[in-house]
């Protein structure tokens, strides 16, 4: 029958968890002075909380044999899940407007460390940890491109990616988490501003935009995970990119050489693959654990495979 989706894992990011126990903390809750009755159940990804109510089916014009299923959520929880991955030592990096960098644990990391570098221990699917920390994504290039249309300077972004491509390495960043970049607006005047302030010589045309924010994106994210590998104590070597970035081939091939270890582009919809593999497993249609779940999704996926490049700045 149909299915639709229920929340699963959502409960890990209220801050009301207990990271540990993974369950609604007494101590945040008393301290809080909220009554623990006020709270359901913690469900699981994979948990079947049953049919839809007929009656709700009627008014819904849906069929009666819907189920509804706890999956991986929220979405990040799901892309996560369809990572391609073929061992443990990989850090992720879930990228759309905005991105999510980490890597996959067993444990929660509570310590000093994960805290001074503003990590988050967030649910996965069969109870794992997703260890990770927002970054900016590509909102950047998505208001740049916004602006320059409002301006009548519209370009296509596959040519502006092409001619940004062909710009020698070593040029302009910026820290993109910078709170300057959240807010809509002239983001192009907003990232020549940064560059200039951070020492490099101003962008001016747009493909010179373009590279400054792809290389800036493609460093912190290397950065961010190679701070998620070493206070995990993981050997990382792969970055899988999932999610609408994977599409971008010029960030995949910098985030490879910022990083120094390949880097794996796809699936771009690994949010609804996730989803669909959690609950295919839940109703019998799949078997085996979240590892055999991701070997399915990387036989049946086109992935590219980005090799580090030696890179020569000019002088």
């Amino acid at each position: 029958g149909q299915t639709v989706t229920f929340a699963g894992t959502e409960f890990t990011t209220t801050g009301l968890v207990n990271a540990r126990g993974r369950d609604w903390s007494a101590a945040v809750l008393d301290r809080l002075e909220l009554s623990p009755r006020l709270f359901p159940p913690i469900e699981h990804a994979g948990a079947v909380r049953g049919a839809v109510r007929s009656d709700l089916c009627e008014r819904l014009g849906l069929a009666r044999s819907i189920a509804v299923t706890a999956v991986g959520s929220h979405d990040t929880a799901s892309a996560v899940a369809a990572v391609p991955a073929t061992g443990r030592n990989f850090a992720y990096v879930s990228t759309g407007t905005w991105s999510l960098v980490g890597v996959e644990v067993d444990e929660p990391i509570l310590d000093g460390n994960a805290r001074a570098a503003n990590f988050t221990n967030e649910g996965g699917v069969d109870r794992r940890i997703r260890f990770l920390r927002n970054v900016a994504g590509l909102w950047l290039l998505q208001e740049s491109m916004r602006t320059w249309a409002e301006r009548g300077e519209a370009a296509e972004l596959d040519r502006l990616l092409t001619a940004a491509q062909a710009l020698p390495s070593g040029g302009a960043r910026v820290d993109v988490d910078d709170p300057a970049f959240v807010a809509p607006g002239d983001m192009p005047a907003r990232i020549a501003l940064a560059a200039v302030a951070a020492g490099f010589p101003e962008p001016r045309t747009p493909a010179a935009i373009v590279r400054c924010i792809i290389d800036s994106l493609a460093a912190a994210y290397a950065a961010t995970a190679r701070d998620a590998a070493q206070i995990a104590g993981i050997d990382v070597g792969v970055i899988h990119i999932v999610g609408g970035g994977s599409q971008n081939p010029l960030l995949c091939q910098l985030t490879a050489d910022s990083a120094g270890v390949p880097v794996v582009a796809g699936p771009a919809e690994a949010t609804a693959l996730g989803n669909v593999l959690v609950q295919a497993r839940a109703h019998g249609a799949l078997n085996g654990s979240l590892d055999d779940l991701r070997a399915r999704a990387a036989q049946q996926q086109t992935l590219r495979r980005f090799a580090p490049r030696v890179v020569v700045t000019p002088t």
